[in-house]
């Protein structure tokens, strides 16, 4: 046995060798695999070998880049650097994969002279995900074996392909079964023998595909706003030319990626999904979860249990009027023949999902259920009849959670007998697409309790982000802020439809006036009558969307809101205009114009001032908890990283510069949090806080 570094391995077994990766948990192309790699060539080329099998020990083969990498300075050789080791090897070498070839381990193998798949492997270029592309010979390699267009589409999607596909398209060369050293041996065997072919892939000629180079390109024209994609059809395009001017233009267009904010903001986007399942109670085991309960069949109620039901647990759903619960069962039913639809299921699977929902107007059904998610009206009243009710009907141990969006889940917690065993599971509408689930943990919620939140995000698919206690929790908090400053933009002289288009520009899907209309303006009504008693007497207050909800304008459910909605294009509601125009002259308002840009940057800036207090006060664990939340429950746009990361490329003293130019006329709406004070006086970003 050789060891070329702490992660590759070689051996001769006769007239072959293998080499192995073993670099646990993934077998990331670190330095000690890229260092251990180029090693291992040197030594093959001395060693005798007729050929050689490249496998992966563990459960996959590489899967792409070491994470604990990035932000680093990289050490050498380069990832392109061991792909051209490896294509110049004297010594014939086959890849063999298993498990999955992603980024820079689907590079590696893609530089071997043969390609075998063991069955489940799935294979792909990740990389527009991070804002870059396949910068170690993926763009030029992948096109001479299976044309332009396959590669095109797995790169710019960054979606994996199937073995079965790769296979058709020629990325991979067999596939077959059995384990990764013995097929890598019979391959290293048939390679020296000649029965398996090999060639370098940088020999072979890519067919040119000006079909779908156009194509590819009219569609990104059709969705600006990410610069990695072009770019990547800019290096498969060159991919045409002899292999060293193609791999010279994939590595210009890489580095201006890497260099690309845009880059940056991905990456960072990546590791904050990460990073949110790392808790204080990371050391708790989670309750065992088999049957979960839930409260309330509306919209919320079937959503939740449409995703515990897809993710194989069984559902007592409980509603008071059997009209009600009729109506819930009906769409869970759809959501499940949609998922069906959508291959995210077979039909046994369905029909298994199906038979698992036991649906009940008997509250007393719950007393089995090993987690029970109220979904109720958001009254705290309705609140507290109902976890007085599940105190006395739950059995011992079970979780009980409310899925409220504001409300004080200790006050909940404090009519029961157990607040150790309450917790808030805030789901985003719909419960059974959106990835976000705040975790909210109350004063008395117990160690366990909090892991079994995890544990369950995790089984339904969702990013968990543990949040604590207070109005709005962490997103809603900051939603409150950045829409005020939006509905003071209109009394001060901006038009909805203005602000929304400004919005839109910023990356986000809708402005906050179509979001509006489409929640429904009662929601919001409802919401700020909730706040009347506790409203800071400083805090300025628009009374536009109340009047709008108290002529009987609700947004999209009753045809008008701050829009007028029919067959056509929905237009600006003209009743607005004379509302607006009321309220103006009542405050004394001289409207004024804001240009898009003004309207970004007042947005945005009480975004990141509402953020940087939810972090002060300790709501969220870390500023990359808040960028993770607004990624996968506010529409965030993922190429700005978030609205902390965000904060750090404006940067601390820029944001308090506005803060304090904007405060003489609004002195509460943009008062400066402490903690943006003492970075802008000290130099300090949130980066340095997420640890």
């Amino acid at each position: 046995m050789e060891r070329f570094s702490e992660a590759v391995t070689g051996e001769m077994v006769g007239e072959v060798a293998l080499i192995c990766i073993d670099n646990p948990p993934v077998n990331a192309a670190g330095h000690e695999v890229r260092k251990g790699l180029t090693a291992a060539v040197s030594w093959l080329a001395g060693s005798g070998a007729k050929a050689a099998g490249l496998w992966c020990a563990g459960r996959t083969f590489t899967a792409g880049a070491d994470v604990r990498e990035f932000g680093k300075t990289p050490q050498p050789p380069s990832l392109p650097e061991v792909c051209n080791t490896l294509e110049a090897s004297a010594v014939p070498i086959v890849a063999v994969m298993h498990g999955t070839a992603l980024g820079g381990g689907f590079e590696l193998a893609l530089a071997c002279h043969a390609r075998i798949g063991l069955s489940g492997l799935r294979v792909g270029f990740p990389e527009v995900n991070l804002g870059i592309l396949p910068g170690a010979g993926g763009t030029q390699r992948g096109p001479r074996l299976a044309g332009i267009a396959p590669v095109l589409d797995m790169a710019l999607s960054g979606k994996p392909m199937p073995a079965e596909e790769a296979l058709k398209h020629g990325l991979i060369d067999e596939l077959t079964r059995g384990e990764p050293r013995e097929v890598a041996l019979d391959a290293a065997r048939r390679a020296a023998a000649g029965d398996l072919k090999t060639r370098r892939t940088g020999e072979l000629e890519t067919p040119a595909d000006t079909d779908a180079i156009n194509a590819a390109q009219v569609k990104l024209a059709k969705k600006p706003g990410l610069n990695a994609p072009p770019r990547i059809v800019e290096a498969v395009a060159a991919s045409t030319r002899p292999i060293t001017e193609g791999l010279a233009e994939e590595r210009r267009l890489f580095m201006e990626c890497y260099d690309d904010p845009q880059r940056a903001a991905l990456v960072h986007a990546f590791l904050a999904e990460r990073a949110v399942a790392k808790y204080p109670e990371a050391g708790a085991k989670p309750r065992a979860v088999k049957r979960v309960g839930v409260i309330g069949a509306g919209t919320m109620g079937q959503g939740i249990a449409t995703s515990c039901l897809l993710a194989g647990l069984d559902v007592t759903l409980v509603e008071v009027k059997e009209e009600a619960l009729g109506r819930g069962e009906a769409a869970i039913a759809k959501n499940l023949d949609g998922a069906m639809e959508r291959g995210k299921m077979t039909a046994a699977a369905r029909a298994e999902a199906e038979a698992a929902l036991d649906a009940t107007t008997d509250m007393e059904a719950l007393a089995d259920a090993d987690l029970i998610i109220e979904a109720a009206f958001e009254k705290m009243e309705v609140k507290r009849e109902i976890f007085t009710a599940l105190d006395r009907i739950a059995k011992p141990g079970a979780v009980l959670a409310t899925n409220t969006s504001y409300l004080d889940v200790n006050e909940i917690a404090a009519v029961t007998s157990r607040p150790e065993d309450v917790i808030g599971l805030h789901f985003f509408s719909p419960a059974h697409i959106m990835r976000l689930l705040e975790i909210v943990v109350a004063d008395r919620t117990a160690p366990e309790v909090v892991a079994t939140g995890f544990a369950l995000a995790k089984r339904l698919g969702k990013i968990g982000v543990r949040a604590g206690v207070c109005d709005g929790f962490i997103g809603n908090r900051i939603l409150g802020n950045y829409a005020r400053a939006a509905e003071h933009l209109v009394l001060d002289g901006a038009a909805p439809s203005q602000v929304d288009r400004a919005v839109r520009g910023l990356g986000m899907a809708m402005g906050p006036f179509e979001m509006a209309d489409l929640a429904g303006l009662d929601i919001g009504y409802f919401n700020r009558r909730r706040r009347d008693p506790i409203r800071p007497p400083e805090e300025r207050y628009s009374k536009v969307a109340d009047r709008l909800v108290e002529a009987g304008t609700l947004g999209r459910k009753t045809g008008k809101g701050y829009y007028v909605y029919g067959e056509s294009k929905p237009v600006p509601n003209p009743d607005l205009d004379g509302i607006v125009a009321d309220e103006r002259a009542l405050s004394g308002i001289a409207p004024r114009e804001f240009s898009d840009h003004d309207i970004r940057d007042r947005y945005l800036t009480a975004m990141i001032a509402e953020a940087a207090r939810v972090v002060e006060d300790g709501i969220a664990q870390r500023p990359s908890d808040v960028d993770a939340v607004f990624l996968n429950g506010y529409g965030f746009p993922r190429h700005l990283g978030g609205p902390l990361h965000q904060a750090d490329v404006i940067g601390a003293a820029e944001l308090v510069r506005r803060m304090e130019e904007w405060s003489a006329e609004d002195p509460w709406q943009w008062r400066v949090p402490a903690i943006l004070r003492r970075m802008a006086d000290e130099g300090g970003t949130f980066a340095q806080l997420n640890g």
